[in-house]
């Protein structure tokens, strides 16, 4: 009877050790050392859009260098936005260079409501673009790099027309220069010597 008594407590004994090294392995999983919720919060802030990814083959003597060229804007919608571009012989590193060279680069755009001020056409190289403010509830009419960067600026109403060239990296450039030329009519009116009243009138 002793002996079945110790062979029926064995995997009794075992079961507890078991269900232990069970539950440690559920508190790994959730360590207190992870903080999801802070990096979360960082990277809601900025939003990055990807414009495009070409490949380069750079010929040198013992061959060919492949390498890639990522163009990438990046904006917080509430008036800020920037457009990098980062290169590296891996696209991944490539796109983080992008953004890091976008928040270099970001230009504080005035907006009326949720539209541009007033009418402004952007240059870059051969490419230009014209930005013209919309009625509310317009949308964004524009395509390609140009919607991107109008999108991530955070502009909801507004009228646009590429002209010239239409390489997504010229045109992000050119909107871009159209956004920083932008003025505010207390901005105008301070430049003319002027009220808003008068300026208005």
């Amino acid at each position: 009877m002793d002996r079945d008594d110790k062979n029926v407590n064995a995997p009794q004994d075992e079961a507890p050790e078991g269900g232990q090294r069970r539950g440690r392995r559920g508190g790994r999983d959730g360590g207190p050392g992870r903080k999801p919720p802070e990096e979360r919060r960082e990277q809601s802030e900025w939003e990055e859009k990807i414009i495009q990814v070409r490949r380069v083959t750079k010929v040198v003597k013992g061959g060919k260098k492949l390498s890639f060229r990522a163009v990438v804007a990046v904006g917080n919608g509430k008036g800020q936005v920037g457009i990098g571009v980062g290169k590296a012989s891996e696209v991944i590193s490539a796109i983080q260079k992008g953004v890091v060279d976008a928040k270099k680069s970001l230009v504080k755009v005035p907006m009326v409501g949720t539209t541009v001020p007033h009418q402004i056409m952007g240059r870059q190289g051969s490419s230009r673009i014209m930005l013209k403010p919309a009625a509310k509830g317009t949308g964004v009419i524009a395509g390609g790099a140009a919607r991107a960067i109008l999108e991530l600026a955070g502009i909801g109403d507004i009228l646009s027309k590429s002209l010239g060239s239409r390489a997504p990296l010229n045109v992000a450039r050119a909107t871009v220069d159209g956004l920083k030329n932008l003025r505010t009519f207390e901005e105008a009116a301070r430049l003319r010597g002027i009220t808003i009243k008068q300026m208005l009138a």
